[in-house]
């Protein structure tokens, strides 16, 4: 994951902290077991990182972790599933009809970082990555 990683190093953090927001949801993924994890940049745009459970035969991935890159001094991220995937008891979430890759999905914006929200995050991302087994 070199090109990701570069990306975190080069990633000056701003007052937002979305820098610290995006490495804790990483540092997450990477205990979930019998994952793969794509990384995906386009500069300017966005720079993803797409989780996906070995066992997965229809999707592509379990989540995206979009970090917008519109501003690149003040990056946002955005953090999607499958509808399907997850339950939102907070109703945090913004259900986006065919926003998932052409399906209906939730996606969690996040503007700064919040600890409660981060967490919240991985408890949906841990949940879409045990209902990904296929």
């Amino acid at each position: 994951m070199k090109p990701l990683e570069e990306f975190i190093t080069s990633w000056k953090d701003t007052p937002s902290k979305t820098k610290l927001a995006f490495t804790q949801i990483y540092e997450h993924l990477k205990t979930l077991e019998d994952i793969t994890l794509e990384f995906k940049a386009r500069p300017k745009v966005s720079f993803s990182l797409r989780p996906r459970h070995s066992s997965q035969k229809n999707r592509s991935l379990f989540a995206m972790v979009d970090v917008i890159d519109d501003d690149p001094e003040e990056r946002w991220l955005s953090v999607c599933f499958y509808k399907e995937m997850i339950t939102d008891p907070d109703q945090a979430g913004e259900l986006i009809p065919e926003g998932l890759l052409g399906e209906d999905g939730y996606c969690f914006d996040l503007y700064e970082y919040d600890k409660d929200e981060i967490k919240y995050l991985k408890q949906r991302l841990s949940q879409a990555w045990k209902n990904a087994k296929e």
